[in-house]
Formats: C-alpha cells, sequence, structure tokens
C-alpha cells in the first residue's frame, strides 16, 4: 500500500479515535497498491485552515479528496522534499518563504519544478482572553519579554539573563502579571517569522545591538533569536485551536499566532496593540501592522501527472473565487495579494512554472 493510502487509513482511524490533531477530508482507504487519486498537503498550521476551506469548496465542486495535514511550515518542507512522485506530499503550505536549502533539497531528491505561490498576507499577533487586560506593547517590549539574555542598558550590551518575571517589570503602565506566553514551536513558520520581524524589530530598538547588526550580523541573531527558557515562552505545538483555549483558560496568559485564529475566533480573544496599532484586516494589508509576513504554498508540477486533480486544485486556491477580494479565503482572514501579484501567481500556476532560489 502507498503512503498516501496509508495516511488516509491513519486519519481516518485518529478521526474515529477523537484525536485532536488538524485535518481535513479524508478518503476512504484505497485498497489496492495503485496509486491513489488523493491530493495530499502538508505544512504550515497558519495556512491549514485557508488550504482546508478550498480543499472543501473543490471536493463539493469536483469530488475529488484532499487530504490536509498540519505539520508546520519546517515539517512540510521536510517530507514535501524527500522526492517526487505519487508517494510524496504533492503541495506543501507555508507561512515563510521556502529556504534555499530546502529547495536545493526538493532539486536534489528529484522534485526540481516546484510551483512556489503566494497567497497572501497574515499578521502575527500577541493575544489574551477577551476578558484579560488590555495590552499595548512596543517592539522593544515584545523583545524584553521574550529573549532568553537582555542588555544592561540601551548603550551597554553585556547580556545578562532575562531578568523580567512580570510586564510591570518591564514598564510599570504594564499590567502587574506574570508573563506567561503560549507560541509555536521551532519547527514553525509562525516562530520564524516571529523571531525575524518582532524579536529582530525589537532588539534593533536597542542602539548597542542595532550597532552588533552591523558589526557582527550573526551574533546579533542569536541575541535576537533565541527565546527564553524559563518557563516564561512556551511552546505550544502546531494546534494553534489549542492556544486559543488554552488563552480562555488562562486571562492572564499571552498567545501568539496567525491573525486568521483571532478572527475566527473573536469572540474568546483580543490582540495586543503593537506600537498602537490594533491587528485589523485593514492594517495588516495597508501595512501599519508591525508584524506582518506573506503565505505560500509549493506545488510539484511534476506530480500533476501521477495526482488526479492536482492542477485543478491549485486553480480554484487561485481563482478570484477564493483568493480574491471578497473571496471565501478572505471571510476567513486571509489577506488578498494586489491584483497584479495575484495575476502573477495564477499564471505560475496555469503554466505550472517552476521557480528558483
Amino acid at each position: 500500500m502507498n503512503i498516501k493510502s496509508a495516511t488516509a487509513i491513519l486519519f481516518g482511524a485518529a478521526l474515529a479515535f477523537g484525536c485532536g490533531e488538524d485535518k481535513a477530508e479524508i478518503k476512504a482507504p484505497v485498497a489496492t497498491a495503485e496509486a491513489a487519486d488523493e491530493i495530499r498537503i502538508v505544512g504550515s498550521s497558519t495556512v491549514y485552515p485557508f488550504s482546508t476551506k478550498v480543499a472543501q469548496e473543490f471536493k463539493n465542486k469536483t469530488g475529488h479528496s484532499v487530504v490536509v495535514e498540519s505539520t508546520g511550515s519546517g515539517g512540510g518542507h521536510k517530507l514535501f522534499c524527500e522526492g517526487a512522485g505519487g508517494d510524496t506530499p504533492d503541495v506543501t503550505n507555508s507561512s515563510r518563504r521556502q529556504k534555499k536549502s530546502e529547495f536545493e533539497k526538493c532539486v536534489a531528491n528529484g522534485a526540481d519544478e516546484v510551483v512556489e505561490v503566494k497567497i497572501g498576507f497574515d499578521g502575527i499577533v500577541l493575544a489574551n482572553a477577551i476578558d484579560g487586560a488590555a495590552v499595548d506593547l512596543t517592539l522593544k517590549q515584545v523583545f524584553q519579554a521574550f529573549a532568553k539574555q537582555v542588555p544592561m542598558s540601551d548603550d551597554d550590551c553585556t547580556l545578562r539573563d532575562n531578568p523580567y518575571a512580570k510586564w510591570s517589570d518591564i514598564d510599570a503602565s504594564l499590567p502587574d502579571a506574570t508573563i506567561e506566553a503560549y507560541g509555536p514551536p521551532p519547527t514553525s513558520g509562525t516562530r520564524d517569522a516571529f523571531v525575524e520581524i518582532a524579536m529582530e524589530g525589537g532588539a534593533k530598538k536597542f542602539a548597542c545591538l542595532a550597532a552588533l547588526k552591523d558589526e557582527d550580523s550573526g551574533k546579533f541573531k542569536k541575541v535576537s533569536h533565541t527565546l527564553r527558557e524559563d518557563g516564561k515562552w512556551i511552546d505550544a505545538g502546531e494546534n494553534d485551536n489549542a492556544i486559543v483555549q488554552t488563552l480562555t483558560n488562562t486571562p492572564t496568559a499571552i498567545g501568539v499566532f496567525g491573525y486568521s485564529f483571532l478572527d475566527q475566533n473573536a469572540d474568546m480573544v483580543k490582540g495586543a496593540l503593537i506600537g498602537a496599532v490594533e491587528p485589523t484586516f485593514e492594517n495588516i494589508a495597508g501595512g501599519a501592522y508591525p508584524i506582518s509576513r506573506s503565505l505560500f504554498f509549493y506545488l510539484k508540477a511534476g506530480n500533476v501527472d501521477v495526482t488526479d486533480g492536482l492542477k485543478d486544485y491549485a486553480l480554484e486556491f487561485t481563482s478570484e473565487e477564493a483568493w480574491g477580494p471578497g473571496g471565501y479565503l478572505e471571510e476567513i482572514g486571509l489577506v488578498p495579494l494586489p491584483d497584479e501579484e495575484r495575476a502573477k501567481y495564477r499564471k505560475a500556476v496555469e503554466t505550472l512554472t517552476g521557480y528558483s532560489q
């Protein structure tokens, strides 16, 4: 039995026993050893709800089944680039651009025609329970809250283990509550984007660290990307829905996840302001919200010949009905690309044009 068929069986069993993993449409197991006709998608938990929505719409229209698995961006690229053909994932979702090393692994393993599709924008939010204290943080305060080590002062880059136990220790105007954050693990594209945008951005607010970035970029990256390990930052896994549930049960805690989950759970959690800017659709689309990133999926052009419906799935995803302004993906939190970029990536799907790095 091939990998796709085995995957469908395992996922079906997991659902039967009430497993909490994120999975989408599951087809009945294929009893033969021949290639199964389901489309297999792995990758980002942030892109997962968008991919799942497209899978549902696509199945309603065509009858084709799509298996969507939430593995995190890093885990998705690893699986996706293990090889080519019907026994490998057809698509990987990603909340960051594919790394050069990942692309090179794909090429080395025979998946040398990879179509890159940017699907839209998302903001990374720091959220707490709807009845929790209102929070307005600067990027500098975000760095101070979550970095493993922080400078002694703006001008003294002597590093010390993070001494801040409460938000009010950082600034008296912040809540007098213990710092407790539930965020994505190292395999997550949301984690990658958070440290690259928020933590680096906050570190550069220290004059001495901004100078360090120019003098020794490797050391600066280590300082800004290393999160504290004293229990104040907790890796919460790839299931963003679980973080939302944790926040509702712990009103003083902060969760870090994509805007779409805030949008979908606005009755339970609210987003912190960053630099006095609220994480809203309009602020993310307009570039005003400081912590935003692009979302992607990657498709193996070679698998179009062995996986029935694969190209049509990608065409559904890049249809105006789906990803355009007012489309059904915008309704669940995706911030659409500008017209010119949508046309560019739609053409890449239509022509199955591979990209390069």
